[in-house]
């Protein structure tokens, strides 16, 4: 017997006046996937996730969650979900505990839950802290606690870490880990942060214009790629105006300013060689050198001509 998926979106649409945000976007999710949904500003992943959530009505299309709609299972599917926005507005002056408390209540639950999802964000020491002194990764714990309040079965993160130094990044995300692995929750997650995306999430969705570029695991997108890699490099003085090499396969690219370049190539070993030896041709120094594999950064960029954190 063949598993339903968790989120079924089905060539969606979504217009605003004049501004078409999500143009027939159509994906699955399968249960206890985590997925990330990136894309530039202005790509329409903020309007697809309010969709998925219920705050935004597709024009278009359908969005069916766990064998479930907004339009006919409101209640149902507010139980299921467990959502946290780009910034939740806590009452400053309620202690953390009190907090959590109020939003057990929305859902009639045992008082023992907000225990439970303390020790779950790992914020059980500051129960009877104000919300107005925590700090910024305990605020975004707080607003975690509080999507998974109502034991959600699917999880939907809108920028969960940004603004917050490395280390509470990290901490967040071995919390989500941590679900992933003992609560086999589905996640679908925006983020401006290509490492977080990487790092947490086995599925990602490209984004840009309302329309998906791409849809696959890192390793499957960087095989649509031809599986490319990279040479990276900088070179002195007054060569890099103007730069180009004779071979047009290199597809040379230059950053802004031309302090860095990058050529993409089936495979260093055998092209190295003749890029050194054309560099030395020409008389250029090369300042700097790294050969790597391409990253999803680098088919980011490819796609969307724009680097994520723009």
């Amino acid at each position: 017997m063949v598993t339903p998926p968790a989120i079924s979106v089905n060539n969606v649409v979504k217009s605003f006046k004049d501004v078409k945000a999500v143009k027939g976007v159509s994906f699955t999710i399968k249960k206890g996937e985590y997925c990330a949904l990136l894309g530039p500003n202005g790509a329409g992943k903020t309007t697809l996730m309010e969709m998925i959530e219920g705050i935004q009505i597709p024009d278009q299309g359908e969005i069916v969650i766990n064998g479930l709609t907004w339009k006919s299972s409101e209640r149902e599917l507010h139980r299921i979900l467990g959502i946290s926005l780009q910034e939740t507005h806590f009452f400053d002056k309620l202690k953390v505990r009190e907090t959590l408390d109020l939003f057990s209540s929305f859902y009639d639950l045992e008082p023992e839950r907000g225990n439970e999802v303390l020790k779950l964000v790992n914020l059980e020491e500051k129960h009877n802290a104000l919300v107005k002194n925590l700090s910024g990764g305990q605020r975004q714990r707080l607003s975690l606690a509080i999507a998974l309040i109502n034991r959600p079965e699917i999880l939907l993160l809108d920028e969960p870490t940004t603004g917050l130094d490395p280390t509470a990044r990290r901490e967040v995300w071995e919390i989500l880990f941590r679900l992933k692995k003992e609560h086999n929750i589905t996640m679908i997650l925006t983020t401006h942060y290509m490492e977080e995306a990487d790092y947490l999430c086995e599925r990602i969705i490209i984004m840009d214009k309302g329309n998906i570029l791409a849809d696959g695991t890192v390793d499957e997108l960087v095989a649509r790629n031809n599986g490319a890699e990279i040479i990276e490099f900088s070179i002195e003085g007054e060569a890099a105006n103007g730069f180009t090499l004779s071979d047009e396969k290199y597809n040379l690219v230059g950053d802004d300013k031309n302090e860095k370049w990058k050529i993409t190539v089936d495979d260093i070993v055998s092209n190295l060689p003749a890029f050194l030896e054309e560099m030395k041709q020409k008389d250029i120094k090369i300042k700097s050198l790294e050969c790597r594999k391409m990253t999803l950064d680098d088919i980011f960029i490819s796609m969307t001509g724009r680097r994520l954190d723009e």
